[in-house]
């Protein structure tokens, strides 16, 4: 029995490493952006909006149709303005976000292909004004759709959506366009 189990566990392994090709890991930068909206019962909000910020990405393609991929962006810090009653006031906004996912490629030539990501997301906002202190933080589904250009075997531009858990009402919107260049190893 124990012979069966090694032969069945062998043979299982040789046909997937044959069927495999090598793993190729990339690693990218982008440019991310999200609204930024903050949103309290009984006042009235003026914020940065749209903000630009760094997103550093990498991961692995397993095979050309599928892979993980890994990434972290840095929300930058957003200024709001805030009304109550007559009184106006100010305060700032950070956060960050981070996610792991699957990866389903498709190719539609040799220069362009398209993409979706599913997996876990981590976002995590803190705000402050005078009389207001906000933390958040959360953990949810992550999900992305793209498309990629390859410039040469090496470098390639993205362009995705992407959307991290649910909706928020203070910092950084769930949805993010991002802009992207990836180098292949």
């Amino acid at each position: 029995m124990k012979k069966l189990i090694f032969a069945l566990i062998a043979g299982v392994t040789a046909m997937t490493a044959a069927q495999a090709q090598s793993p190729a890991p990339y690693i990218g930068l982008g440019v991310a952006s999200s609204d930024h909206n903050f949103k309290i019962s009984g006042s009235d909000f003026d914020g940065d909006g749209y903000k630009p910020s760094l997103k550093v990405f990498g991961g692995l393609d397993i095979t050309p149709m599928w892979g993980v991929e890994a990434g972290y962006t840095d929300l930058r810090k957003a200024d709001f303005n805030y009304k109550i009653g007559n009184e106006t006031r100010n305060g700032s906004a950070d956060g960050k976000r981070a996610y792991v996912a699957g990866k389903a490629t498709m190719p539609v030539n040799e220069m362009f292909s398209v993409y979706g990501k599913l997996g876990v997301g981590y976002s995590k906002v803190d705000g402050s004004s005078p009389d207001l202190r906000y933390k958040e933080s959360e953990t949810g589904v992550y999900a992305g759709v793209g498309a990629q250009y390859n410039l040469s075997k090496q470098v390639a531009l993205t362009l995705e959506y992407e959307r991290y858990g649910k909706s928020k009402d203070f910092g950084a919107k769930a949805d993010a366009i991002t802009v992207g260049a990836r180098y292949n190893f």
